[in-house]
């Protein structure tokens, strides 16, 4: 093992984490996708904003949130921290304590998302979380609850080429192999879906790693991704 690599925790890591002293974690998602992803998730400033990450995994979003000067971030999850995905909390614990980060943390499930539980934020992140749910307008719809000025989405697409508001259904591992993934919306959808919960301002763009995709080739030609950016 490279001395500089963090040792995995029970799981593996899914983010690729630079920590203090050269030491790096080697997950799943590499450092210069992440980066990547970063440019387009904060292109609008977060500076002096109290940011929620919505299903943070690894922490990487929430601590970049830091970095950039957010005067505040809680980061949630459940389903990698203590559900039924495969990471677990350990990753983020321990980039926590070696980045002496003051990111505030909360194990909850989205159906619980609201005001009364993790209060209002001026930016929220709902970073790789959409596909993952049963419900995905009842939980676009927790995480815009808790958004009071600005909403970020990731996720897979489908059916980009039709001219209205559509979703797709993903049968058992057909997507990514991963039977916790079941639906994709295309842009029109996802549009359509903000601005019923409230949202006038509405921002596609496309993901912006162009070459083949970062976990399976194949995934990145079938499956398209986008981020929204969502104001009220």
């Amino acid at each position: 093992m490279d001395p500089t690599q963090a040792q995995a925790p029970a799981g593996g890591w899914f983010h690729s984490l630079s920590l203090p002293g050269g030491e790096t974690t080697a997950g799943v998602k590499p450092a210069e996708v992440l980066r990547t992803e970063a440019e387009v998730v904060f292109k609008h400033p977060v500076a002096g904003k109290r940011v929620l990450d919505i299903g943070a995994w690894d922490g990487f979003f929430a601590f970049e949130a830091e970095r950039r000067g957010a005067a505040e971030v809680l980061a949630t999850d459940h389903f990698c921290w203590s559900g039924e995905g495969w990471g677990t909390k350990a990753g983020f614990d321990y980039a926590h304590r070696r980045l002496g980060s003051r990111v505030m943390s909360l194990d909850i499930d989205v159906p619980q998302i609201a005001p009364e539980t993790t209060g209002v934020h001026d930016v929220v992140l709902f970073l790789g979380v959409l596909y993952h749910v049963k419900d995905p307008l009842q939980a676009l719809e927790r995480a815009a609850s808790v958004a009071g000025e600005l909403l970020v989405v990731e996720t897979c697409t489908a059916l980009d080429v039709l001219p209205w508001p559509t979703m797709r259904y993903y049968e058992g591992r057909e997507l990514g192999d991963d039977p916790t993934n079941f639906w994709a919306p295309n842009r029109r959808c996802l549009a359509a879906m903000a601005r019923d919960l409230g949202f006038k301002r509405i921002e596609m763009t496309g993901h912006p790693v162009t070459k083949p995709h970062w976990r399976a080739p194949e995934l990145y030609w079938k499956h398209n991704r986008v981020f929204m950016h969502a104001w009220r």
